[in-house]
């Protein structure tokens, strides 16, 4: 079937076209579909192959060098005829090699993270399988499927409509026609009709903004419409985070640095070899050679690479507490939140609403004390009923199973309760017209067949209703509004709002059968209506946000409630969870819409409640508070959540009660739409971002301790050893060894470590400050200090005790930087608890065993010892080498630990 002609077909041939009915296909049907014609996905970019991948780490300026290096050092090694000295440039080669893989081998495991967390934050669709209503990824939908579809869903693939109920929908990402298009059903005649002028049909990645619908899927995957759009693009390349950028920023001022002060070392040593033996005796390839190496070393060339995995694995560990991050920056954002604008219904409550009163005329109810509903209360139970868009079924126990908003469900629940059955009374009084609900009506409208007329009914906010109804329903029958009857459900509602009660109202009209009901609109339906009664509800608070809102407080984070309830409810919650308190305020929207900018501004701190709101008002809100530089995070489900979930610098969405809309604009989903979760992963959040400091942390104080110990060396050296005019205190070969060792492995480990048990305990990160702020760069300068004298110093102590021998001295100064320094890994857990008070970091023990056991390869086997790395076997060590090496390795945990318990005692 040509799919430029399906608009032209009738809902009858378009079924028999592609084998269905309005039923929807049978499971099995469904699967040999989904066989035949494959997921329905747009095809990706392609991704890059593993060898493309692997070339691709060599074109870091550094790793050339290092290349470039090793084939002069092969050049060298030739033209002197001492092939034994090929050892060295094979040695870097293999080295780069090595750091290649890992590289790689870092970059799927964080693909990997990332294509999993992708598949869970898939968008989902209902569709009609063996007739029955279920909720399937997109994916999966197939040709012929009948979907539903309803405010708030993104369209799943291109769909012929079935049956249209004010439904429309938004174009603008495929035709750039902003206004929302309304869909009919009626097959279209004319041929070659634009795609924006298709209104039978439906596109895939557009968005249902009004009324609810049936459609055929008719296209999927690449034959959509915006499918062949996809096939147009090659490729896209993955934006790096605003911390990577960063960090390939501080790469490139390491870099400048680093060279400098190697020019500086190579300069130093040049000079040093020409006063000692004559500029001929320069031994030119050594001193080439470890200068490059110490530029290398230097450059924590791997730590953009080591974020990625840190942000790709806690993404990972997010998803386990059930926050799924759509982004690795909003992993980053997440830990620096400072505001949390949060929906008040389903996140800091239960999202279980329970009716608990009802009011007729002067006649409040229990709804405990109600047994058989009888009269004007039967017809207000009923009437909840049928002005409700609650799916309810029997399950195979013979047990109500509803779907549907948790407010209509409470009408439903409320007619099970008092033994009313919802499906007799669905059946009983079929609707033939319906008025969606939307956030700037507050109201909705169904129309039914009672009887021998048409019955309207429409529910709402009581102060809407309340101000549109002619007439109240008594017991002895219609009695026209007045003042005094508008003061006295006025008050009842107010009496049921200062409870924490959410309150609706239900009124109805009647209409003979012979009124054209689907021309009624708005105006008709919603005005003179007959006031029946008002029913009370309560969502309790979830148990566990108390606790949240009291760790969020302690950790600096401000909680703020919005939400559409009327203002004492939601103050009322708002008290009881201790969001709000006798120093705040709470304002209604149009409190707010009152206020100008500047009076706006001076009261942001102290509002904590906003009720009432409307989208305009929700952007506003969030807007304020970005402009005071704060981060902000902002929950929503609704479509009309969207815009300021979107302008929000952390979006959440509600993973079961959020529509695909709020979820395609969130940064964030909850699988539980529980604020607890919020608190848990932005804890998660800020334990990654300390750890990826963490990981600068160790990384450059390592780098430092190296250039240190190279530059006494090439200074301090000339006085202390005139007896060896080219002196190495470690050779190319050791330092890209070292620099291998400790830099991945370690680093990985700690970008691992569990959460410290002060991460809530302080204030949310200042964006504004460099990363070195808080006194990091200080840390990783005396600490890099003193691992370069330690080593320097385990040079002098080897050659003295060893009687001059530069090759044991160099042994134990190899020895000295790479164990001292995966000790240090130790000291980088926390800037101020003991290591030895922390939780356990297993991947840090793992790193440091396995570190450990490759370097002391390096040094108890005798080939690799003297051929590679040019050092003594330390299978021959005396006693005092270890007692010199152990003590000067340890030395800077040790150093670090006395400091912390010292500042501890300070603030004592």
């Amino acid at each position: 079937m040509n799919d430029k002609l399906v608009y032209q077909l009738s809902k009858e041939d378009v079924l028999k076209q592609f084998n269905t009915s309005e039923k929807g296909l049978s499971s099995t049907e469904a699967q040999k579909r989904l066989e035949l014609y494959g997921p329905n996905q747009l095809l990706e970019a392609k991704k890059r192959s593993l060898f493309m991948k692997f070339l691709d780490q060599f074109k870091d300026f550094m790793v050339i060098v290092l290349i470039a290096a090793a084939l002069i050092a092969f050049l060298a090694a030739i033209i002197e005829g001492k092939p034994e000295e090929l050892t060295e440039g094979l040695l870097i080669i293999a080295i780069v090699v090595i750091n290649a893989i890992l590289g790689v081998a870092q970059e799927a495991k964080a693909e990997q993270a990332l294509e999993s967390i992708k598949r869970m934050s898939n968008p989902h669709t209902t569709v009609l399988r063996d007739g029955k209503e279920i909720v399937i990824n997109v994916d999966e939908v197939i040709v012929g499927d009948i979907v539903i579809l309803q405010a708030g869903d993104y369209i799943p693939a291109d769909v012929r409509i079935l049956e249209s109920i004010n439904l429309k929908t938004d174009e603008s990402a495929l035709t750039g026609e902003p206004i929302p298009v309304e869909k009919t059903t009626d097959a279209i005649q004319k041929s070659e009709v634009p795609l924006g002028d298709r209104t039978n049909l439906a596109f895939m990645g557009t968005v249902v903004t009004y009324g609810r619908g049936l459609a055929i899927v008719t296209s999927t995957g690449m034959n959509t419409e915006i499918g062949k759009i996809a096939s147009m693009l090659s490729s896209t390349e993955a934006e790096s985070t605003p911390l990577q950028k960063n960090i390939a920023k501080l790469g490139k001022t390491l870099a400048l640095i680093a060279l400098i002060v190697v020019a500086v070392i190579f300069l130093i040593q040049v000079l040093r070899g020409t006063f000692n033996g004559g500029f001929e005796n320069i031994h030119w390839v050594e001193i080439f050679m470890s200068s490059v190496a110490l530029a290398v070393a230097a450059i924590p060339e791997g730590l953009p690479a080591i974020i990625t995995i840190v942000l790709a694995i806690g993404m990972q560990n997010l998803v386990k507490q059930r926050a799924i991050m759509r982004t690795l920056p909003a992993v980053e954002t997440l830990g620096s939140t400072s505001i949390i604008c949060s929906d008040k219904t389903g996140t800091l409550t239960q999202n279980v609403m329970t009716i608990t009163k009802t009011y007729l005329f002067e006649s409040e109810s229990s709804v405990a004390s109600i047994a058989h509903p009888e009269g004007k209360l039967n017809d207000l139970i009923t009437y909840g009923v049928l002005c409700n868009d609650t799916k309810v079924q029997l399950d195979e126990n013979q047990k109500y199973v509803r779907i549907g908003d948790p407010t209509e469900i409470a009408l439903t629940d409320l007619a099970i309760y008092t033994k009313l059955d919802p499906i007799d009374i669905l059946k009983k009084y079929p609707r033939v017209h319906e008025l969606p609900f939307d956030s700037e009506r507050k109201l909705m409208t169904t129309v039914h067949i009672v009887g021998d007329q048409y019955v309207s009914i429409t529910k709402g906010a009581p102060d809407i209703l309340i101000s549109k109804a002619s007439h109240v329903d008594q017991s002895n029958g219609l009695i026209p509004m007045s003042d005094s009857i508008m003061k006295n459900f006025i008050t009842k509602n107010q009496l049921f709002a200062d409870e924490a009660l959410r309150v609706l109202a239900i009124s109805y009209k009647e209409y003979p059968l012979t009124t054209d009901i689907k021309k009624l609109l708005h105006d008709e339906l919603e005005n003179n209506l007959t006031l029946l009664g008002l029913v009370g509800m309560i969502d309790p608070a979830r148990p566990e946000v108390k606790d949240a809102i009291v760790e969020t407080k302690r950790a600096g984070i401000t909680t703020i409630m919005i939400t559409g309830d009327h203002k004492n409810t939601a103050i009322a919650i708002a008290k009881e969870l201790g969001i709000l308190e006798s120093s705040h305020l709470a304002i209604t929207g149009k409190e707010l819409d009152a206020m100008s900018d500047e009076e706006f501004k001076s009261k942001l701190n102290q509002i904590r409640v906003y009720a009432r709101v409307s989208p305009e008002n929700k952007v506003r809100i969030v807007t304020a508070w970005k402009e005071t530089g704060l981060i902000v995070a902002m929950t929503g489900d609704g479509v009309n959540d969207a815009p300021s979930i979107k302008k929000a610098d952390i979006g959440i969405a509600m993973g079961i009660t959020g529509t695909e809309v709020a979820k395609g604009a969130a940064d964030m989903i909850l699988t539980d739409d529980n604020f607890s979760t919020i608190v848990g992963a932005v804890k998660e959040g800020r334990t990654i971002l300390s750890n990826i400091k963490k990981a600068i942390h160790f990384l450059l104080s390592c780098n430092i301790g190296e250039i240190i110990t190279i530059l006494l060396g090439v200074t301090i050296g000339i006085i202390l050893f005139p007896l060896e005019p080219n002196l190495q205190i470690l050779t190319a070969a050791q330092i890209l060894w070292v620099n291998l060792v400790t830099d991945s492995f370690m680093a990985i480990a700690l970008g691992l470590e569990p959460k410290e048990p002060d991460v809530m305990n302080r204030p949310p990160r200042d964006n504004s400050k460099s990363l070195f702020a808080d006194g990091l760069g200080f840390r990783i300068g005396y600490q890099g200090i003193f691992i370069g004298f330690i080593t320097f110093l385990a040079f002098y102590i080897g050659y003295e005790i060893s009687g001059k021998n530069v090759m044991h001295a160099q042994t134990i100064t190899f020895m000295v930087l790479s164990l001292s320094q995966l000790f240090h890994a130790f000291n980088v857990r926390s800037e101020k608890f003991s290591t030895f008070k922390l939780q356990p970091n297993k991947y840090l023990m793992i790193a440091f065993f396995g570190s450990l056991l490759l370097q002391l390869m390096t040094v108890t086997i005798p080939f690799v010892a003297n051929n590679i790395f040019g050092v003594d076997s330390v299978l021959n060590w005396q006693v005092m080498d270890w007692v010199v090496v152990l003590g000067l390795s340890i030395s800077p945990l040790v150093l670090v630990e006395i400091i912390k318990f010292v500042q501890s005692l300070r603030k004592q």
